[in-house]
């Protein structure tokens, strides 16, 4: 209560940290620790909401192994989502509110790849509409990266970068932090463009198979029969459009060359 006290506008990091504390020493920390804060989350008022999302936050990145399998089951998740979610409290949940959850599920899929249903999650929100586009890391927001990280995050594929976020975020000089925050923006831009690309690029194959797959079939019938205008019309547009696919296909193979997997498809 004391560290998402609404009437306070400041976060009172030493209550934080002894929530923090809390849930590492008691065996069902996590597991109540996930339950409190999805029903503060849930607050009708904006700052105490938002003060359980920074206490949220801060567990996740003090609190290890066995928070993170909480905050990564669909019960919890499912907490998050109703705050978005105009079925539930989205109607009345404030933007700034909504805007964070968003934007700590998706900082999510990018810390814990691993975690199947937060990536599921997400997508489903992008899917229906409730999420338009990936969040962008607010300016003056130091994210870093929880402890301990999936071998496979990506702070972790750079080891150049992950040496030097490491060193830069145990400092106590205000400039570091901020080359830290500025470093970790910019390994999440580079992350997105290369998920934007892959996203793209499984989008127009996926069209360009469906396409082709419809030109086959009426090929087909115009060898056994003749083609009705109709059908004579939806060919030429197929065929117009693999035209305009073509060099699009060529782009997307000449920027896969690294991957044999996707180069094949």
């Amino acid at each position: 209560d004391k560290a998402t006290d609404p009437s306070i506008p400041e976060e009172n990091w030493e209550c934080i940290q002894r929530f923090c504390d809390q849930v590492n020493a008691d065996i069902e920390g996590p597991l109540l620790a996930s339950r409190l804060l999805a029903h503060k989350i849930q607050s009708p008022q904006e700052m105490e909401a938002l003060h359980a999302l920074t206490v949220l936050e801060t567990c996740v990145n003090n609190c290890g192994e066995r928070f993170h399998s909480e905050i990564a089951k669909f019960r919890f998740l499912n907490e998050l989502i109703k705050v978005l979610s105009p079925k539930y409290y989205g109607t009345w949940s404030s933007e700034k509110v909504k805007s964070r959850v968003t934007e700590v599920i998706f900082s999510w899929t990018l810390w814990f790849p691993q975690e199947v249903k937060i990536r599921d999650a997400y997508q489903m929100l992008k899917k229906q509409g409730i999420v338009k586009e990936d969040p962008k890391v607010p300016e003056d927001k130091i994210l870093p990266p929880p402890s301990p990280r999936p071998q496979n995050s990506i702070f972790d594929r750079d080891e150049e970068k992950s040496k030097l976020l490491a060193r830069l975020l145990k400092s106590n000089h205000s400039e570091d932090l901020q080359a830290a925050n500025r470093l970790i923006k910019s390994m999440i831009k580079e992350e997105q463009e290369k998920s934007a690309k892959v996203s793209r690029r499984v989008n127009t194959i996926g069209e360009v198979s469906e396409n082709v797959t419809r030109m086959d079939e009426l090929l087909e019938n115009y060898q056994r029969q003749e083609l009705s205008t109709a059908d004579q019309e939806t060919l030429q547009t197929l065929f117009q459009r693999c035209e305009k696919l073509r060099p699009l296909l060529f782009r997307l193979a000449s920027e896969t060359v690294d991957d044999d997997e996707a180069l094949g498809k």
